[in-house]
């Protein structure tokens, strides 16, 4: 669908985003994030359990996320719980307020208050998830192949070498076996190995509950070309190998990943060690929230994918995931009228001006994009009009009991 020279889409919906209020609002907030959604052409959101605090654990929690919230979002928002060791008892209650899933890791996610989950764990969680067919959404690197780094805290090869592939692998292995025994949904997050995605696919096409996603990173940058003490780029799992960039490539086309979601984790410059350049000490996320979008184009075109394939991936995949297709995703009557106007022919240089994280470190900088965002409508009012001031914040909080 075109206007004029440029293209209407759906708004886009991001399901893995860290917000990070209350507690860490030095890191990123509702306000922050969600105008720099709008101006990405996001018009829908999750947002991920841990890094607030508290993090999102039990329906008190869920409660001062609602309030921290309330008045400040842009897009739409929706809330996700935590599974860790010892809240199997508030799982049905998360559920029963309105949480679109939850969220585990299976090796230490960086904050000590969101501890990981072993397969014992999981092994009582996911049958009481399955009861109300609720979403699991699983950090997948097992810590026993996890390796102590050693070599120059400098060297991205350091950090790379210390996650190895196999970590993510093996534990993609159990997540199937956990979905085919328990019947339960299992989503694997951030998948930055094609044997993850491969593993993925064969398990869903015999009858396993279970999908995966990437991100953009993964989809551009390379371990080859990570030069040292260029910390912006750290993330868990770490991005692989020019192979591995191919494979997630190979699979998003042939569905063995059915999308693309930010994973944006933004934290102050102090905590990403960029000066110092320690891979081992910095932050490990990577913040490009608002710019998903053109990143996704820019790519896909670059590889003579159509700008259609990019639908799926950034719009009705995630919003299916989510379960919210029957509002989100797709320019469909009956559905929120959500629309993103962008211009694929123009391109722009990305500035820590154009920028509304709440940090601006972020390994875009600099790169030349193809595709402006130049106004995003929410249920057909606008939320982001290039040039223009910004409206009043008028996106809702979701829950998945009214959805």
């Amino acid at each position: 669908m075109e206007a004029g020279t440029s293209v209407v889409f759906p708004g886009l919906v991001d399901t893995h985003v860290h917000v990070n209020e209350p507690g860490r609002t030095g890191w990123e907030g509702f306000a922050s994030a969600t105008r720099a959604a709008a101006a990405g052409g996001v018009t829908c959101l999750l947002d991920m359990p841990l890094n607030s605090l508290p993090p999102t654990l039990n329906p008190a929690a869920l409660a001062l996320k609602r309030r921290a919230a309330e008045g400040q979002c842009a897009v739409d928002v929706g809330f996700l719980g935590g599974v860790i060791p010892g809240n199997t008892a508030d799982l049905p209650a998360l559920q029963a307020e309105g949480v679109f899933g939850f969220k585990c890791f299976l090796c230490p996610s960086g904050v000590d208050e969101f501890p990981p989950v072993g397969i014992s764990e999981l092994e009582e969680a996911l049958p009481v998830l399955a009861v109300s067919d609720a979403l699991l959404m699983a950090h997948a690197e097992l810590p026993e192949e996890l390796l102590t780094p050693s070599g120059d805290p400098r060297d991205y090869e350091t950090w790379l070498e210390s996650r190895p592939a196999r970590a993510e692998v093996e534990a993609v292995k159990q997540l199937i076996s956990l979905a085919r025994r328990t019947g339960a949904r299992i989503h694997v997050v951030h998948v930055s190995a094609p044997e993850s995605a491969r593993l993925i696919r064969e398990a869903r096409e015999s009858g396993v509950r279970i999908s995966g996603e990437t991100c953009p990173h993964y989809l551009r940058f390379t371990a080859e070309g990570i030069p040292a003490g260029a910390t912006e780029l750290k993330c868990a799992p770490p991005i692989r190998d020019r192979a591995a960039r191919e494979g997630l490539w190979r699979a998003l086309q042939d569905g063995s990943l059915g999308m693309v979601v930010s994973d944006h984790s933004p934290a102050p410059p102090d905590l990403k060690r960029r000066e110092e350049g320690n891979f081992l000490l910095a932050w490990g996320g990577i913040a490009s929230l608002q710019l998903r979008l053109p990143i996704m184009w820019t790519l896909a075109r670059n590889r003579g994918i159509e700008l259609d394939a990019l639908v799926p991936w950034l719009c009705a995949a995630p919003a299916a995931l989510a379960g919210l297709s029957h509002r989100k995703g797709e320019l469909v009557p009956g559905r929120d009228a959500d629309l993103v106007v962008w211009n694929p022919e123009e391109a722009f240089t990305v500035t820590e001006e154009l920028l509304r994280h709440r940090w601006a470190l972020t390994p875009w900088l600099g790169h030349r994009l193809a595709g402006v965002v130049e106004a995003t409508y929410l249920r057909g009012v606008p939320i982001y009009r290039r040039g223009a001031p910004d409206p009043p914040a008028s996106g809702m909080l979701l829950s998945r009991r009214d959805s």
